[in-house]
C-alpha cells in the first residue's frame, strides 16, 4: 500500500495530477480542494494517498491534507459510495463543510452534490453521523454545537477530556454550567464540573 507520495509535481489538472518520484510518474486522482492547494509544476509536493485495488486495476487518490484522506475513507466505507463519488463530494464541499452537513443531518446540502440522491445522502448521514459526533471537534473548523466558538468552553472541555472524562458527558456538563453562568472562567467551569 502507498501511504503518501513525496516528489515533484510534473503535471496537474483539476481531476488528476502526475507526481514524479525519483523518475517514476504516478497518476493520482485528486479533489478540487487538493487541486487548489497544489503549487505550480516543477515544485516539491507531498500527497496523502489512498491506494484503491480492484480486480481490473489499481488507482491512486491523493489529498493535500490527511484529514481529507480520512474523510474520503469514511465516505467510501458507506454502502453505495464509491471512490469517484467520494472524490466528487470532496470536490463540492470542504471536509469541514461536509462533516458539518453530515452531523447536522442536512440531507439537502449533501443531496445538492452531483451524483448524490436522497437515499444515498440519508445513508451517508445515518452511517457517519454518530462516528463524527464521537470525535467531537471538526479539524480546523467549527464544532457541531452552536456555542463552540467560545474559547473558554473549548479550553475547559479539553481539560476535562484530558482528566479522563468521556467527551460527550464533558460537553454536556460544560454546556449546562455555561447555560447557568456564561461569564465563568475556565477554572470555575472545571471546578463545577468536577463536583
Amino acid at each position: 500500500m502507498i501511504a503518501y507520495l513525496d516528489g515533484t509535481l510534473a503535471y496537474k489538472e483539476p481531476a488528476y495530477t502526475i507526481i514524479d518520484v525519483n523518475g517514476v510518474g504516478y497518476e493520482v486522482f485528486i479533489s478540487l480542494q487538493t487541486y487548489t492547494t497544489l503549487p505550480g509544476g516543477g515544485d516539491k509536493v507531498k500527497l496523502f494517498i489512498h491506494h484503491n485495488f480492484r480486480e481490473d486495476n489499481q488507482t491512486l487518490f491523493g489529498f493535500a491534507q490527511a484529514d481529507e484522506k480520512a474523510l474520503f475513507r469514511e465516505l467510501i466505507a458507506v454502502s453505495g459510495v464509491g471512490p469517484n463519488t467520494a472524490l466528487g463530494m470532496l470536490s463540492s464541499m470542504s471536509p469541514q463543510e461536509l462533516r458539518l452537513a453530515i452531523m447536522s443531518e442536512n440531507v439537502r446540502a449533501i443531496q445538492a452534490i452531483k451524483g448524490i440522491g436522497a437515499k444515498t445522502a440519508q445513508r451517508i448521514i445515518l452511517e457517519l453521523k454518530d462516528r463524527m459526533k464521537k470525535s467531537g471537534l471538526l479539524p480546523d473548523g467549527p464544532t457541531y454545537r452552536q456555542n463552540a466558538g467560545n474559547p473558554v468552553r473549548e479550553e475547559a472541555l479539553a481539560a476535562l477530556v484530558a482528566l479522563g472524562f468521556p467527551r460527550p458527558s464533558a460537553e454536556k456538563s460544560v454546556d449546562d454550567i455555561l447555560r447557568t453562568d456564561p461569564a465563568l472562567s475556565v477554572e470555575d467551569i472545571i471546578r463545577k464540573a468536577l463536583r
